[in-house]
């Protein structure tokens, strides 16, 4: 029987065979990424190649045009950052490669993967985005770097206003995320940097999802692209160990409180819908005596890195966040993802929940039900094909804490109170208490940020 379907599709049975083996001995050798960046790699700790670099990395080095469908974690920078690398040690040029993301911070992750990979051979990178001195970015662009990394909105901003700096050399177009810089309604952006670059060029497309917006910017962008999709259905994680909670939407606070104090150990990522709900909910765990930080878009820029760079380096264990940093940031040790405030879009939640259980590493990620996201609940169950178990938790000990819960209510809004008018007063300093770790007056009269003396109120 065997002999017989070897011979009769020889195409079918291909694939499935050579991906398994691929898996099993592809080096970055194999790949065909010179020796140099393959040291790199063993010195960054990647010894084997994602699926996403096996597939697209060979291709890339062929010359083509590709199209990235992959999940978030997946190794994508590598799969565009090695070809490009390879491509500069063979015709080392000035201006060669401009990757596009949609958010400062992954702008800045992609940056480090880049000099990572190219410290041994001298690779310069710039980073321009928004939020950070312009005047700065632009000594940086006179320098000619090898490879820039911007964000759509301030990239045309350089383009329109500083002298001597164009793209008209560039060999590569990355485009990183697509789908959620197009969802950031950058399309305007995207078409004039398209129009001011060189025609004859190599572009690569990576999206987490292929929607319309998408499609239409691989017409006009790319050349006889090839598609390497890695998951071509939205899926999570198997290590991922996946919950709900349905409550009642004005006990969510308390039932927050439970879940850190259950998790204790762990760190965590919160995701709230809004930037107030973000920073509100930040200062009422602190005041209840957790290391909770926020990140959220109202922060200026270095407050925003401030924030994550406490978290990576595990001096906080708490990141509460709005969209902002659902992708494509790896923090690598994330234990547990909450779901604080439900994502409207389905997708969102794949890349929330992303965020944990990376790279062969298990976690947890909680989803808080409230009587309001039923219908949400279905299409995120829906969309990726299973059904979740219910987070399991002791309701008489949640109750227990509501009255702290309450209080610490009362302080965070007094304190949001008093940071408004703050910020009203000296719109200079705005943004300031973005980590209010000395916390706004109120706090001092909480002893010691926790609950406790309460005498005489």
């Amino acid at each position: 029987m065997a002999a017989s379907v070897e011979h009769d599709s020889p195409e079918s049975m291909e694939a499935p065979q050579t991906a398994v083996e691929e898996e099993e001995t592809k080096t970055f050798k194999d790949l065909g990424v010179t020796d140099v960046l393959c040291e790199a790699c063993d010195q960054l700790g990647w010894t084997k190649p994602t699926k996403i670099q096996i597939e697209a990395i060979p291709l890339a080095l062929q010359g083509r045009d590709i199209i990235g469908l992959a999940e978030t974690g997946s190794g994508k920078t590598g799969a565009f950052a090695l070809p490009i690398l390879n491509a500069l040690l063979e015709t080392p040029q000035r201006l060669f490669a401009l990757v596009l993301t949609p958010t400062r911070e992954l702008a800045f992750q992609i940056s480090e993967q880049f000099e990572a990979l190219g410290s041994s051979i001298g690779v310069q990178c710039a980073v321009i985005v928004g939020g950070i001195d312009s005047m700065s970015q632009s000594l940086a662009l006179a320098k000619k770097p090898h490879i820039v990394i911007a964000t759509p909105g301030r990239l045309i901003d350089h383009l329109e206003n500083t002298k001597g700096f164009n793209l008209r050399a560039l060999k590569y177009l990355v485009m990183d995320e697509a789908d959620r810089i197009l969802n950031m309604d950058f399309e305007t952006e995207v078409d004039k940097i398209l129009k001011v670059i060189p025609r004859d060029r190599k572009t690569f497309l990576f999206s987490a999802t292929m929607t319309k917006k998408v499609q239409k910017l691989q017409r006009a962008a790319l050349k006889n692209p090839v598609k390497c999709a890695v998951s071509s259905k939205y899926q999570t994680v198997e290590k991922l160990q996946q919950y709900y909670l349905f409550i009642p939407s004005k006990f969510k606070d308390t039932y927050l409180v439970y879940i850190l104090n259950e998790l204790a150990g762990n760190s965590f990522m919160i995701f709230c819908s809004t930037c107030n709900n973000t920073q509100r909910t930040a200062l009422l765990l602190r005041n209840l005596g957790f290391t909770a930080i926020p990140l959220h878009g109202q922060m200026s820029q270095s407050k925003r890195l401030g924030s994550l760079n406490k978290f990576k380096a595990k001096a906080r264990s708490i990141l509460l966040a709005t969209d902002v940093a659902s992708r494509g940031l790896d923090i690598p040790h994330v234990d547990v993802v909450v779901n604080f405030d439900i994502p409207t879009h389905s997708k969102d939640y794949i890349h929330r929940v992303g965020r944990t259980a990376r790279a062969g590493r298990s976690g947890k990620a909680i989803t808080f039900v409230t009587q309001y996201d039923v219908e949400l609940f279905q299409r995120i169950e829906h969309l990726i094909g299973k059904k979740l178990p219910v987070f399991p938790t002791q309701d008489d000990e949640v109750m227990m804490l509501t009255e702290r819960v309450t209080e610490a209510q009362r302080f965070a809004r007094m304190e949001l109170r008093e940071h408004g008018e703050k910020k009203k007063r000296s719109r200079e300093d705005a943004g300031d208490n973005d980590d209010t770790e000395g916390a706004i007056g109120v706090r001092n009269k909480v002893a010691g940020g926790k609950m406790k003396k309460r005498k005489g109120r």
